[in-house]
């Protein structure tokens, strides 16, 4: 086996260390207008706690809104804990970062996605997955269509 340099889950890292920063940021200062999170994450995920009632309803993934009503920010290296209000019910929420599926903040277009969750099989996933697909079939190509912009043209 050959030593490579895993770009993909160093840049994972790197994201969500900007993430809990961020968070860290917020919880020091609050959020500052118009600032807003929307984060969402594998409800599945070992060690994210949160009511049964909410896992019944989001049994595989779950958004949450960071914005006007919030209480508890705590952060830390692994994730953060943060009380949410769902229907005038306060519930707490721990969040692992490595559950953490996308974090948005529409009011400056700003997001961040992962695509992979784990990382400790990763390497050894891929090595399967390599084994087991088969090679990939070529579509043809179809010839595409070509439209005269003309008939759009006003006189």
């Amino acid at each position: 086996m050959t030593r490579s340099i895993d770009y993909g889950n160093l840049m994972h890292r790197a994201m969500r260390g900007l993430i809990q920063t961020v968070l860290e940021d917020v919880a020091q200062n609050g959020l500052p207008e118009p600032h807003h999170f929307f984060i969402t994450f594998d409800s599945q995920h070992p060690g994210v706690e949160m009511a049964d009632w909410l896992k019944a309803r989001y049994p595989e993934e779950m958004t949450i809104v960071i914005q006007h009503w919030y209480e508890n920010l705590t952060v830390t290296d692994e994730g953060f804990s943060i009380t949410l209000n769902f229907g005038n019910s306060p519930e707490p929420l721990y969040i692992p970062f490595d559950a953490v599926q996308t974090f948005v903040d529409p009011s400056v277009e700003f997001g961040l996605r992962f695509e992979t969750q784990d990382y400790e099989d990763d390497e050894e996933e891929e090595e399967d997955a390599e084994e087991a697909a088969p090679a990939a079939e070529e579509k043809p190509r179809t010839p595409g269509e070509v439209v005269s912009l003309d008939k759009f043209r006003k006189p």
